[in-house]
């Protein structure tokens, strides 16, 4: 049976699955792995140990002698970066969106690329230090000089998984458009502030979400695709199958309310409302207010 092969990255479960041409799921892995600690002790993702699970979990399942994977790709939370020095090794750890971002640091941010509501409208991101993917390059320029220096490459963690099997670095809308802070949602482009702290130089070039190379496993040739982040994974297929709009909710760490039909501009309101814009695979803006259920639920467990 010919099958495409989907890891799906969460903050708690690492689940694997092969679905067959109809799209019905034919397998499944899930695991969960014990975190690891950054530099400052704060819990991280534990990246040798996901990507030493992902390796094995594909190879088992490329052994299973009644399966043939044709394709593969990639869904993983938002909110994070590897960094990769000029020979493809990671350099830093992988910082959790939830580490404390020093107020110092980022009144000094403000101060140099704010004001703030000017900022959080044009990106369309909440200022919220770790979770804006963006700041957290802008805090290792400036509290890790030393990583920073060597930085040749810093991948959205979808893009990482991708790079990991393919050696193909790339980047794409869902990723940069998930409250970054780096994406001037007018102009289609980074924003100035990416550009004046010349951080634009780190992010392979922007390639379409349905992007996928060829890859030789042995004898075997599957198509690995650029990957996605998996809040717009989960939008995806609804779009695709409705002409009538609607609302999704989305359950997980977070639950968020996506409204893709909205044409409404962001107000300052919105925002700190925790109100926001995401975009689409295809760069359109998506409207999306969130709840940290998910974690709330985990804590109470």
């Amino acid at each position: 049976m010919e099958v495409t092969a989907v890891f799906d990255i969460g903050k708690t479960n690492k689940k694997f699955f092969l679905f067959d041409k109809q799209f019905r799921e034919v397998h499944r892995t899930y695991a969960r792995l014990d975190e690891s600690k950054d530099e400052d002790g704060f819990p991280c993702e534990d990246l040798p140990s996901l990507t030493n699970w992902m390796k094995s979990t594909l190879f088992n399942a490329m052994a299973m002698p009644e399966f043939q994977i044709r394709r593969l790709n990639f869904s993983t939370y938002g909110a994070s970066l590897v960094h990769l020095d000029q020979y493809g090794k990671t350099l830093s750890p992988l910082y959790d969106y939830l580490k404390p971002f020093p107020e110092r640091l980022l009144e000094t941010f403000i101060s140099d690329h704010g004001p703030a509501e000017g900022w959080q409208l044009q990106t369309a991101s909440p200022l919220m230090g770790f979770l804006n993917a963006g700041l957290q390059l802008y805090w290792l320029k400036y509290q890790r000089r030393e990583s920073f220096d060597r930085v040749h490459l810093s991948l959205h963690f979808p893009q990482f998984c991708s790079y990991f099997f393919s050696g193909n670095a790339f980047t794409e809308y869902t990723s940069i458009g998930c409250h970054t802070g780096l994406w001037h949602f007018k102009e289609k482009d980074y924003h100035p502030w990416v550009y004046r702290e010349d951080l634009d130089r780190l992010f392979p070039r922007l390639r379409p979400t349905t992007t996928a190379v060829p890859v030789n496993f042995g004898e075997q040739t599957i198509m690995v695709g650029t990957g996605i982040h998996d809040s717009s994974a989960a939008l995806l297929p609804y779009i695709l199958a409705n002409e009538q709009p609607f609302l999704l909710l989305s359950t997980g760490t977070w639950n968020i309310a996506f409204n893709p039909f909205s044409t409404e501009s962001l107000k300052a309101s919105d925002l700190s409302a925790d109100c926001l814009n995401f975009l689409r695979e295809d760069g359109m803006p998506v409207r999306a207010s969130r709840l940290f259920v998910g974690n709330e639920y985990k804590i109470w467990i």
